[in-house]
């Protein structure tokens, strides 16, 4: 192959740009291949001189000839790898995430990597292998550790299996690496990288299925005839009707092909969940990538997906650009999730499109699974688009829960729980059932007020109003984090203070004082710290060992609790009346996904609102038209709006430590636009919440009635807009398809 005269390369830096640069000077004693034409080709990471620094990027192109003289040209310093880690389809999904986003191409291809090997870790398969030391052996034949039954049960299981796998761990203890921590610590275990070959392994089941229903049956089959080509299907399953038992099946078939299956979930907590369902069913490896894991193991997860080793790859956001050779199906389960946008910090992207688009490039179908699609989901259904499978019945014939309204206006309400509510719980406790309450605010209470002078306590770096942690004895700010100790008296007039409101813990408190005796669980942010709060928390509710959970939107993300058969809403008003076009359909999702706890097992279910409005048209068309009424409904609202999905946004936004210099750089950009007469530009306003943490925000949004329209806009302006002078005094980024519009 001839020698290409120039490669173009890919940074991770927030310049929108490639660099060139010269093939590497031969001989390169660290380059690890012969240096030739195929050494660049691209996909291939690269070591590259970048000012004074030394960068790690990847070949994106090769050219004759470059825009700089060629004296200003230098090098590639090392070729890291004998082969690509990016073959072409995922260049091509990666080129096209930059180019629909406007981000970044370096950045793009960054967010795609685990950060090992960002700085040059070498992408080979290797497998964790686990052993026990001499000091181990001894401890263990002295019954240590006696006080750590976990860590006890880890170093037997290790000396019974020496030199077991990372995987074989997580099949028999999901929470095992803090337990590993410790043994390590006192020399009693540890841990080696053994290189393995994927054709060792296999692809099996080892449990059959349970019977299907007839619709689990036609989706199935509907799915199934597709395996060879590119079909968005819709699996619109009511809450238990069985949509994972349709997934498991169609992996399953596509194993028994010989090609590999990719499933997104929306957030860490049901990862486990999900993991242990696919892991009781087959006899295969898999590889689970999210947040929650070390670089390391972030590693060890993506080198296990790109050797092929790995035949069903799980994760979460980013795990939609995971290397998975001979794809063969891609599943988004609970797509209608905002947990599918990134939506802070870099590149701003939605897992869930970029799924849809992966799956076209490689041609394969691609299930989205909810309870609750997005509204954007079923508009692509109207447009046949995409191809919808319903689910109309729980699995084993379970009765949907009765939902009936509590009118807050009409009943005696005890620290946020209605007498009707409380007597419901009653009921259902007395009848050996569980309880499900949710309420979406954590804390104590939202409130601290003086009620002498009125004074209510501030975030001194927000427009917001500190939370009261009581157990804590601290104020927290759920934006910035601020954080203080919880005064007892007001501080301008000196007069005692009390919490207004509600939060989970109150709500804890209230039910404990309420049912004493009775066990109860909390499960919101503020209880989940660290690995495992989760898992022990629904090992409590599934073993029946706590009656009651008490929760915010953690527990409405598809966990299974068979025997719980009352859930209350304790406040279904939020929402209602906020500016945001996309509110009524998040509460709607949400009461129904929470709804959808009740009575999942064989016992019959009940879910109680309360509201202040019963009257509401959205809660009313709820009960009585169920998710689709209301979805009918509100896109027929959209329609008449000329929001998405019948028209496209995106929406500029920015920080500055004034409000008059957020202000300005958003109007400054403002001005720089000719939108052609398909587009319009609203705004530049300021934020909901003008100030936070110390900064003032504010947005610009750009509609047009067409994808396109948008998209060309966008190409001519943002280049514009980079050359501002007030660009470098601000923070600011664009959003292409903004969930939230605050």
């Amino acid at each position: 192959m001839i020698e290409p005269r120039v490669v173009r390369v890919a940074l991770d830096t927030p310049l929108r740009r490639i660099f060139d640069y010269l093939p590497p000077k031969t001989p390169v004693e660290t380059t690890p291949l012969e240096l030739n034409g195929a050494a660049t080709a691209p996909g291939r990471r690269v070591r590259v001189p970048f000012g004074r620094q030394r960068l790690v990027g990847v070949i994106l192109e090769l050219a004759d000839t470059s825009e700089l003289p060629a004296e200003r040209l230098k090098p590639i310093l090392e070729v890291l790898d004998p082969t690509p880690i990016l073959d072409p389809a995922a260049l091509g999904l990666l080129r096209w995430a930059a180019d629909y986003y406007h981000h970044p191409i370096g950045e793009v291809i960054a967010a795609a990597l685990p950060k090992g090997l960002r700085l040059g870790a070498g992408y080979s398969t290797t497998e964790e292998r686990w052993s026990v030391s001499a000091e181990g052996y001894a401890a263990h034949e002295q019954g240590e550790p006696r006080r750590a039954p976990r860590q006890r049960e880890l170093l037997e299981f290790l000396v019974i299996h020496p030199a077991a796998s990372a995987a074989q761990l997580t099949g028999q203890f999901p929470n095992w690496r803090d337990a590993a921590r410790h043994l390590v610590g006192r020399g009693w275990i540890g841990s080696m990288e053994v290189a393995t070959d994927p054709a060792e392994e296999s692809a099996g089941v080892r449990i059959e299925g349970p019977p299907l229903a007839e619709e689990q049956r036609k989706a199935v089959e509907a799915i199934g005839n597709s395996l060879d080509r590119y079909g968005a299907h819709v699996l619109h399953g009511v809450t238990g009707s069985g949509k994972t038992e349709v997934y498991l099946r169609l992996v399953e078939r596509v194993l028994a092909q010989d090609r590999r299956a990719l499933v997104l979930v929306p957030e860490i907590g049901l990862t486990p969940q999900l993991v242990g369902r696919f892991r009781e069913r087959f006899d295969s490896p898999m590889a689970v990538l999210h947040s929650a894991l070390t670089d390391h193991e972030r590693l060890l997860a993506w080198r296990a997906a790109f050797s092929g080793r790995a035949r069903i790859v799980i994760g979460t956001r980013s795990a939609v650009f995971a290397p998975v050779p001979d794809l063969g199906l891609i599943i988004v389960d609970e797509e209608h999730d905002a947990s599918f946008k990134q939506h802070e910090g870099g590149f701003r992207y939605s897992a869930r499109d970029l799924a849809v688009v992966r799956a076209q490039r490689t041609n394969v179908p691609i299930i989205l699974g909810s309870a609750t699609p997005a509204l954007e989901t079923l508009h692509n259904v109207t447009l046949s688009r995409y191809v919808r499978l319903t689910l109309p019945r729980r699995a084993d014939q379970a009765a949907a829960p009765r939902i009936a309204l509590i009118d807050l206006r009409a009943n005696a309400v005890h620290r946020g729980v209605s007498t009707p509510a409380v007597q419901a719980i009653e009921r259902h406790l007395r009848a050996d059932g569980q309880v499900l309450v949710f309420l979406n605010r954590r804390g104590y209470a939202p409130t601290l007020l003086c009620t002498a002078c009125g004074w209510v306590a501030p975030c001194t770096e927000c427009d917001a109003r500190l939370t009261v942690h009581l157990s804590a004895g601290r104020l927290r700010c759920h934006h910035c984090g601020a954080d203080g100790p919880l005064p007892q008296r007001c501080p301008q007039c000196g007069f005692a203070v009390k919490s207004v409101g509600q939060g989970t813990e109150r709500i804890e408190e209230t039910l404990a004082q309420l049912f004493p005796g009775t066990s109860l669980v909390r499960l919101d942010r503020d209880v989940v710290h660290r690995r495992g709060d989760m898992e022990e928390a629904m090992r409590r509710m599934a073993s029946g060992e706590a009656r009651i959970l008490v929760g915010t939107q953690m527990v409405t993300k598809g966990h299974d609790f068979p025997n719980v058969t009352l859930v209350v809403v304790l406040n279904a008003d939020q929402g209602l009346f906020s500016t945001d076009f996309r509110a009524p359909e998040r509460l709607a999702q949400t009461i129904v996904q929470v709804a959808g706890r009740a009575g999942r097992g064989t016992r019959p279910g009940e879910v109680l609102i309360q509201t202040e409005f019963p009257d509401h048209p959205l809660l009313r068309s709820l009960l009585t038209d169920g998710y689709d009424g209301f979805a009918r409904a509100a896109l027929a609202e959209r329609a008449a709006a000329a929001w998405p999905p019948f028209s496209r946004l995106a929406a500029v936004r920015d920080s500055a430590p004034t409000a008059a210099a957020a202000l300005q750089f958003l109007t400054e950009a403002r001005q720089l636009a000719e939108p052609p007469r398909n587009v319009r530009l609203l705004g530049p306003v300021p934020a909901a919440m003008a100030r936070r943490a110390g900064r003032y925000h504010a947005q610009l949004l750009v509609e047009s009635p067409e994808r396109a329209g948008l998209q060309r806009f966008l190409d001519t302006w943002l280049p514009a807009i980079e050359q501002l002078q007030s660009a470098r005094r601000v923070r600011w980024a664009l959003d292409v398809d903004p969930i939230e519009l605050f």
